[in-house]
């Protein structure tokens, strides 16, 4: 394995962390500042002006692989892209690489009709609307996605959409625009993993009501968000089916590793920052009489969190390097090993971070609180630790019970 820079790489690489000292992070304080003025869920004029500064230095859809759209990089060569972005939790918006719209974009790149790309990819690669996917339920355990039960029936040119959706992020958005949404449209089919179809529904169908937003530990994240999403007897065009009924597995599948893998990235970055934090609070701090740096708890936690995000990092290397030569399926246990340690990982290190910043850290002064809230969920979304943990097992007995 060679995990070496290509040239390409280190010159974006270059220039994402200057436009992140120069645009970014002087402007933490004026993004949050804008959020917190008036209709918190519209768009902050701060963030619409580094997006046009970020597409006009050429920083934009970099995630895009093998697509004219995109910046043509492997999964691989935009890694440490990714985990520079990750060190705010909003800046992936600002280069047109934020979560749910890159799954969205990869899905309609690669499994969309011509119709479909031109209606939605399209001013979605322009950044001229957002998107949001529908998956998971409340009534249901969703960690096992056969359990959907949402439903999308056939009647004559057009699909009548059924069911409850939560965690639907993005949805509170005013420019979200449509939604993928995943139900059943074969309940009965004999295999569990044909039973699901993937269908395009505009935001402003007839008969989509958003309930509520759904807030992570007290945190809104507006203006993105997430919510509970109700669609009833909702109906869109036969057309707006993706890849044909019964391949909404396939579909979310091929979706779901590269957004794992993105996750994994940019909490790297967010967790390198908090590290960068806690050595300077604790170099900053005297306590007992000496610098709370030199207790030795501190060595230990902080040379700890140093080998934890190494670990991270090079194992995320490894899956992307996979993924990119053997594809995503061959890649799979190393993308489910990366799901589970990414977030755990992170969920140590900031925990760490916050101690260190005493009552300061369960503020929203050095966003340590914020950090921590959207590593744990990373614990669930894209599926739960356990099902992952049970994925490797399965594929490691496969690999050790396999003939000689």
């Amino acid at each position: 394995m060679n995990f070496d820079y290509s040239p390409k790489t280190q010159d974006l690489l270059a220039r994402v962390k200057a436009f992140m000292d120069e645009h970014v992070y002087p402007n933490e304080h004026r993004f949050e500042a804008e959020v917190a003025e008036g209709d918190r869920w519209q768009p902050t004029q701060v963030m619409e002006e580094m997006k046009a500064k970020a597409k006009a230095a050429g920083l934009w859809n970099l995630f895009l692989p093998e697509f004219e759209e995109g910046a043509g990089l492997t999964n691989l060569e935009y890694a440490p892209l990714c985990e520079q972005m990750g060190r705010v939790l909003w800046a992936p918006e600002i280069f047109n690489c934020s979560a749910p719209d890159t799954g969205n974009m990869e899905v309609l790149a690669r499994y969309g009709t011509q119709e479909q790309k031109d209606t939605w990819l399209t001013p979605l690669l322009k950044g001229e609307i957002r998107s949001a996917f529908a998956m998971t339920e409340p009534a249901v355990a969703s960690s096992d996605a056969t359990n959907i039960q949402s439903s999308i029936v056939r009647d004559g040119d057009e699909y009548v959409i059924n069911g409850r959706k939560w965690w639907t992020s993005g949805a509170n958005d005013p420019r979200c625009k449509v939604f993928i949404f995943m139900g059943k449209s074969d309940p009965d089919n004999e295999s569990r993993h044909r039973q699901q179809s993937m269908i395009l529904v505009p935001a402003d169908a007839e008969g989509i009501t958003i309930m509520r937003h759904l807030p992570v530990f007290g945190f809104d994240d507006a203006p993105h968000g997430h919510a509970e999403v109700d669609f009833k007897d909702v109906r869109v065009p036969a057309s707006n089916m993706l890849l044909g009924e019964g391949r909404g597995f396939e579909i979310a599948q091929g979706r779901l590793g590269p957004g794992r893998i993105h996750h994994c990235m940019r909490l790297i970055g967010l967790t390198e920052r908090a590290l960068e934090k806690m050595c300077h609070r604790l170099a900053t701090r005297t306590a007992f009489g000496k610098p709370v740096a030199r207790q030795s708890v501190w060595y230990e936690r902080v040379a700890e969190s140093r080998i934890l995000i190494d670990q991270a990092r090079l194992l995320t290397l490894k899956a992307a390097d996979m993924m990119d030569k053997v594809g995503n399926k061959a890649a799979a246990q190393e993308i489910a090993m990366i799901k589970v340690m990414a977030p755990n990982m992170a969920c140590q290190v900031i925990d760490w971070a916050i101690q260190a910043h005493g009552g300061g850290g369960m503020t929203t002064d050095f966003g340590l609180a914020q950090a921590y809230s959207w590593a744990r969920v990373l614990r669930l979304a894209d599926g739960p630790d356990e099902v992952h943990r049970q994925s490797i097992a399965k594929m490691e007995f496969g690999r050790q019970m396999a003939p000689a």
